[in-house]
Order: C-alpha cells, then structure tokens, then sequence
C-alpha cells in the first residue's frame, strides 16, 4: 500500500520514549525529529539549500494554503511537491482542518491548538461557527485570500493530498477549541473518527504514488476522550498516528502519555503544531516520533531567539553593540559568519536579510536539540540531558 517502513531502534525504558527510522522513498528520518515547516511548500525566507544545510530531515506543507494557492493541480503537473520547491527529501502535508476550522470564515487568525490557563479567550462550539461551518459531510469555509466560499470532505483532503504528493499524509479531522465543552468534544472526536474512516477508504481506494497516510487522535483534554479516541484510530489500518491539538499547555506530557500507551507500538506518531524545547523532551519521553511546529520561523521574523540560556529578543539595546555570536555553543551558519550587532542592525534597519539568518539560526537549534535528544537515548543519558538543558533554558 505504501513504501513507509518504521524501525523502532532503541527504548527509553520508561515504557514509552524511543528512537528509530523512518524509511520513505525520498530518504530517511532518524527520530526523534523536528520536522521543518514550509507551508505553501516554502520555508518562509529560506532556499532549499539553506534548509538542508540547517540539518532538516523532511519538510511538512499545509494542505489548506496549497489548495487555495496555486492549487493541487498545479504540483501535480509539476510532478509533486519535491519536484515543485525542490526538496528531495521526506516531505508531509497536513489534512486543512486546523486551518479550515481556525481561518474559516471569519478571517480569524486568534484560535490556537494550545490554551493558556490564563487566557480568557472563550472560542466555545457556539462561537466555532463564526470560523466554519461543521456538517457530517464535511467542513464550509471562507478563502483567506479572497473569502470565496470552499467547501473540505475528508475525501476531497485525501484528493488534494494525492496530488500534492508527500510521502506522509494525514486523516481529515475536527479539530476543535480547546476551550470546546466536554459534550463539543464528544461529538468533534465521534466525528473524526468518521472522516477518520473515510478518508481511510478514500486513500485505500485512490492511492497511486505510495503514500503512507496518519490518522488522527483527538479528544481534548479529557482523559476518557484521548484514550477512547486512541482504541477507535489505533484499531484502523493507518500506517502511523498524529495526536491533534487542543491541549491546556500543562497536559500535553499526561495527554501524549495516555495516548501512546493505547496506540499500536511499532507505528510511528506525529505530534501536531508543538515544538517548544520543554514540549520537544516532553514529547519524546513519552512516545513521540515527530513534531512540526511554525514557532521557530515565526519567532525568527520578529528577532526573537533561541539561545542555551533561553529565548532572547536581539531588538534589545544591549545587543547593539554586541560583537559575539547569538549563542556560543551554535555552530549554525549565521553563528559561524555573523555576529548580534549585525543581526540586531538587520532588524533595527528592517533588512530582508534579517528574517532568513534569524530563521536559519532558530531551525539549526530546534532541528538539533531534537538530534541532541536522539544521541542522549542512544548514550543512555536521557534524563541528566533534559535537566541540565531545561535548567538553563529556563532559568
């Protein structure tokens, strides 16, 4: 059905943590690994090249943004997505249902797969409508280009995915609020697990250039959904899982656990939409394979970065003349050739060049915190590793 081979190559001995490989056709990921987001099949700022020298094992587009812009049709006569932005490496694209439910209809960009315990945001399933509208067919929303009317079933999401071509392709799902009440819960989760099969059939009965295709965990943050919805997608013939959004920023260690601990073992599982460096250890230790996650390039555009002794903000005045490399340790392209002053200099002149060493440097540390993370289950020194690099991280 798929090229997709998973090898689990090591154990963390805690029941959970491991470190493999996952074979596709266009290479190899050693996991743990961060994967790279490039959302209309572009790591914004970044060529190709700078991607790969960064250390990127696979990229991950976002299905929603290609089908709007230029279309499915249009990487598929260009031969796929590796053709098309010229990565030979593993690439991923992701259902649109996030983006279809967060940027539905009201252009609103403010919905979150993480909510803060403090925040007061209440997207309730009574305000989701405002976003898109949720049938059992499917989901109707608005273009953020142009706010022409589009409607996603999971078959259309499996076609589109088809066309795009990436080697690892997800289920469509709900993926609600995680301010949603538990009874909103019950009935998303019921209905993803619907398109779940659906889009299982679809890919079952469509899948020509070898695929692998993920199904989706959801749930929230209830205990009783995670593990229900766990059994109900771990039970179908997926060839990997993604465990979805919608988690309290505190639960997503306790959320990850109970979820892999229920699926099948020797599938790999994808973290969606996490990867702060307290996320990335928490993941992994209990049973994730591969995150994605926009922060590191977002943050990157705005001079926020990350070092060993936590975040810093280079816009800040006493980098302006400071003529030593953002992190010492870094041995990333912009550390080796440039210096705070210069990139704070960037920033403060508002240069284009700005955004790409920043972004260069924020990928280089998290794809290879991710790498370091890899090497200490290897050596057996896991967990002085997380304590030592958290202490001073987050001192």
């Amino acid at each position: 059905m798929h090229d997709m081979k998973f090898l689990i190559e090591k154990e963390l001995g805690n029941g959970r943590g491991r470190i493999g490989n996952i074979e596709t056709k266009h290479g190899n990921i050693q996991t743990p690994a961060f994967i790279v987001v490039g959302t209309k099949a572009t790591v914004k700022s970044l060529t190709t090249e700078q991607i790969n020298t960064l250390g990127a094992q696979a990229v991950l587009a976002n299905t929603y943004h290609l089908y709007l812009q230029p279309g499915d049709k249009i990487l598929k006569k260009a031969g796929g997505i590796q053709n098309f932005m010229n990565w030979q490496g593993p690439t991923f694209t992701d259902s649109g249902g996030f983006q279809a439910f967060s940027l539905g209809a009201a252009f609103n960009n403010n919905a979150s797969k993480i909510a803060d315990r403090d925040s007061d945001a209440d997207t309730t399933e009574h305000n989701q409508e405002k976003f898109a509208k949720v049938t059992e067919d499917g989901v109707e929303f608005r273009s953020v280009l142009d706010g022409s009317t589009h409607f996603f079933t999971p078959e259309k999401s499996i076609e589109i995915q088809h066309g795009i071509g990436a080697d690892i392709i997800f289920a469509f799902d709900e993926c609600t609020s995680p301010h949603a009440s538990y009874e909103y819960q019950i009935e998303a989760m019921n209905r993803t697990h619907r398109w779940a099969k659906r889009s299982l059939d679809y890919h079952k009965n469509n899948n020509k250039n070898d695929q692998a295709l993920f199904g989706i965990v959801q749930g929230g943050r209830y205990e009783d959904l995670r593990k229900q919805s766990a059994k109900t997608i771990g039970e179908m013939d997926f060839d990997g899982f993604g465990i979805g959004g919608s988690f309290d920023k505190e639960d997503i260690y306790t959320a990850v656990g109970w979820v892999n601990d229920i699926l099948p073992k020797e599938k790999p599982r994808h973290l969606l939409g996490i990867g702060e460096p307290v996320d990335l250890f928490g993941g992994i230790e209990n049973g994730i394979d591969t995150f994605d996650c926009v922060t590191p390039t977002r943050i990157a555009r705005n001079g926020s970065l990350y070092t060993r002794d936590g975040r810093i903000n280079i816009l800040n005045e006493k980098y302006i003349e400071d003529f030593a490399k953002v992190d010492s340790k870094c041995e990333c392209y912009t550390c080796k050739n440039y210096t705070s002053a210069y990139l704070s200099h960037l920033f403060r002149s508002k240069e284009m060049l700005a955004a790409t060493l920043a972004s260069i440097h924020n990928l280089y540390f998290i794809v290879n915190l991710v790498k370091e993370i890899r090497i200490s289950i290897e050596q057996g020194n896991f967990f002085e590793f997380k304590k030592e690099f958290l202490e001073k991280y987050y001192k």
